[in-house]
């Protein structure tokens, strides 16, 4: 089913923190009401629990300095030479242990949550150093721990490379990238292993060393593909099996066609290409033409999507790029929770899965995509417990 199913005068029963009933209010089986708590929702929609599923949302500092200076004309030269870019996101979340980058990064969670996310995905990648890309999994392990989430961390050494590995990209990968990801994998940190494939980072042959070591450990791949230009890293990405592939913007149809054949999920990330200031769009019609399931996320992160509002990421998506309000509403739920390899325990109401919904003040669905800079949300549950913030 490409859309979002309605069900009018709907119960939704839990038991357990799964969902055992999904229908009809009056199609409640008796087995299941006899005895059970009431809870009138007054005529509000239910959805599921929203799902943010490409995040770099731990990290120290921020770069609002350089988000100055491009606004009066600087290049991105003179941003690195006054300390900004990269280096400066590596630089600060360095700086942090820990604990440090559970604090620096937990109102950016509560902004998220307080919107109705039940699951985050959380990237490493501004540690470019084995105990700096595992401090930011283990920071985010423990977010999971102090607030109600399901966080999916993602192993992202590939990212870019320190000062020191400049030009170096192969020994990069031999003294960091492999060596952290065996570590962060035996530590059990590392649900997913991601690659920044551009010409300003990784070649499609170096990402193949990443992924052939994180598919010898077992590990789900997935790919920054196709932002700036294509290298064919959909295609490759695709060749592994991967969860998805993201950004997308220079996509070819080979590319599309690899991805609908490998089930690899389109991730599409307008918040980055809104911050930019990029003109080229994802080929959404490609997409929909060859059956390659779309996603969204926000992208949070210092530089170059600070962005933590996936009801404004779903409106972005709609205007920016023309996904439908069905396609909008399913890429932040079902299609997100496919690109975490999550679908069997989230995403969509069903029965055996988890209890993760929201509860939403609003007359119909499109309200959600619709608004800007407004949450209509009621309450959400997330195993089937209320969440309160």
């Amino acid at each position: 089913m490409p859309g979002a199913e309605v069900i009018a005068n709907a119960a939704v029963a839990v038991r357990d923190g799964r969902l055992i009933y999904v229908g009809p209010e009056n199609g409640l089986p008796s087995d299941i009401s006899e005895g059970a708590e009431f809870v009138d929702c007054d005529g509000r929609w239910i959805t599921p629990g929203l799902i943010d599923c490409h995040t770099h949302l731990v990290f120290g500092g921020d770069r609002a300095m350089e988000f100055e200076m491009r606004l009066a004309g600087a290049t991105y030269e003179e941003v690195a030479r006054a300390g900004g870019g990269i280096v400066s996101s590596v630089k600060e979340t360095n700086a942090l242990d820990v604990d440090g980058l559970v604090a620096a990064s937990l109102s950016r969670l509560d902004t998220l949550l307080a919107e109705g996310v039940t699951t985050i995905e959380i990237k490493s990648g501004y540690g470019l150093s084995v105990e700096g890309e595992l401090n930011m999994l283990r920071a985010a392990r423990k977010l999971e721990t102090l607030r109600p989430v399901r966080v999916v961390t993602t192993y992202l050494a590939a990212h870019a490379t320190p000062a020191e590995y400049k030009g170096r990209y192969a020994a990069y990968l031999d003294d960091v990238v492999i060596p952290g990801m065996k570590r962060g994998h035996a530590e059990g940190l590392i649900d997913a292993v991601d690659g920044f494939c551009e010409g300003i980072a990784f070649t499609v042959d170096e990402i193949r060393v990443v992924f052939d070591k994180a598919k010898s450990l077992g590990i789900p791949v997935k790919l920054h593909a196709e932002q700036l230009s294509n290298l064919g890293g959909a295609k490759i990405a695709a060749s592994y099996g991967a969860l998805s592939a993201d950004h997308l913007e220079y996509l070819d149809q080979e590319g599309a066609k690899a991805m609908a054949k490998s089930g690899t999920v389109a991730v599409l990330l307008p918040g980055a290409f809104y911050a930019i200031n990029e003109t080229r769009k994802p080929p959404v019609q490609m997409l929909r033409d060859a059956g390659v399931s779309i996603a969204i996320a926000t992208d949070c992160n210092p530089g170059t999507s600070p962005l933590t509002s996936l009801l404004l990421t779903m409106n972005m998506a709609a205007t920016l790029f023309r996904l439908t309000v069905d396609e909008c509403l399913t890429g932040a739920t079902r299609e997100a929770a496919r690109a975490l390899g999550l679908l069997e325990e989230t995403g969509t109401l069903e029965v055996g899965k988890s209890a993760d919904f929201a509860l939403w003040n609003i007359k119909r669905p499109a309200e959600l995509v619709y608004r800007i800079g407004f949450n209509p949300i009621h309450s959400h549950l997330f195993k089937g417990q209320e969440v309160s913030l």
